[in-house]
């Protein structure tokens, strides 16, 4: 799993089930069981979480050019579960070809299977159109009428943060929280100027990006992920901490990237600061291009596929706030 805080979650449960495994080597990052693994003496099996965000050229300690490649060496079986679209970072990105012989390689082993239902949403179809039409075809329409799955759209930021405050404090609709598109500024490894944290900003709402509140309990908590940390219910969870994982409500901010020009959405790589999915990424044929127009709308799919039972959302361009909130009344 190349996702910090989903390995925690793996960790977690290896040491509640008490499965007698070394943590660190059973449950690992794919870069520590390549390095740890010989291809001559190859596990049984190995399951990869997340496929879509192992790495496809070197980085760090990592010195290959594929991750799945070199752990297919490594195991006599391997499942992996993937999703092109939730790539989200240019070293994760693989190219349309690279994919098609990865799915026949698989079909010709008999060993392709094709999911196609999202179980984590507890909507109906035509909701789940709805959210993908945004993503895959940049378009809005109609919000769907759905009496199993609560989507509303917000005109103030503020009062989506206190209806998801509200949904957090209800022991049977638990674990809700604020997430965003990553479009302010954030850095982990030290604090902004003449301020204690990097915020997030959208109208009169600004609270902290993920990871910068501590717990008062930091011992027994740290070992927790984002989501489940109490204090966490005042900060803003981005993709980083939040693939994997499922809400029962999530209220997303769409930044200042996603706009709504001329009946279409259109994604704006200079507003944001995710230079993971803006930076250049050199191609097989050895040319740099720019795949932020790829990375940056899986970057919102997975934000506004995380709410099991709600989905809230707040866009900062104008125009896409209009045009989302007269979804909402279109009769």
């Amino acid at each position: 799993m190349n996702h910090d805080e989903q390995l925690k979650v793996y960790q977690d449960i290896v040491n509640k089930l008490n499965l007698g495994v070394n943590n660190k080597n059973d449950v690992s990052k794919p870069t520590h069981f390549i390095t740890t693994h010989s291809p001559n003496a190859p596990a049984d099996v190995v399951l990869v979480d997340e496929a879509h965000l192992l790495w496809t050229q070197g980085k760090q300690a990592y010195r290959g050019q594929n991750q799945l490649e070199d752990i297919l060496k490594r195991s006599r079986i391997t499942v992996a579960i993937f999703d092109k679209n939730q790539m989200l970072k240019t070293e994760e990105y693989l190219e349309p070809d690279d994919i098609r012989r990865m799915e026949e390689r698989a079909d010709s082993q008999g060993n392709l299977i094709m999911l196609s239902n999202q179980l984590r949403i507890n909507a109906n179809a035509a909701t789940i159109k709805w959210i993908r039409d945004i993503t895959e075809k940049k378009m809005i329409s109609k919000i769907p009428k759905d009496d199993n799955y609560d989507l509303r759209i917000f005109s103030d930021a503020k009062k989506m943060y206190e209806a998801i405050q509200h949904k957090a404090q209800d022991e049977d609709k638990g674990l809700s929280r604020i997430l965003a598109t990553f479009d302010w500024k954030y850095n982990s490894k030290r604090k902004p100027d003449n301020a204690d944290y990097w915020m997030v900003t959208a109208g009169d709402l600004s609270l902290p990006w993920n990871l910068q509140l501590k717990p008062k309990n930091a011992r027994s908590l740290k070992k927790l992920a984002w989501a489940e940390q109490p204090q966490t219910i005042n900060e803003v969870g981005s993709t980083y901490t939040i693939q994997g994982f499922d809400l029962n409500y999530s209220g997303v901010i769409i930044g200042p990237s996603v706009k709504y020009r001329h009946g279409h959405i259109v994604f704006d790589p200079s507003e944001s600061e995710n230079t993971n999915a803006i930076r250049n990424r050199t191609l097989k044929n050895g040319k740099k291009m720019k795949v932020a127009d790829r990375l940056l709308p899986n970057e919102l799919n997975v934000l506004l596929t995380r709410g099991v039972n709600g989905l809230y959302i707040y866009a900062v361009d104008d125009e896409l706030r209009r045009a989302l909130l007269e979804a909402e009344n279109r009769t």
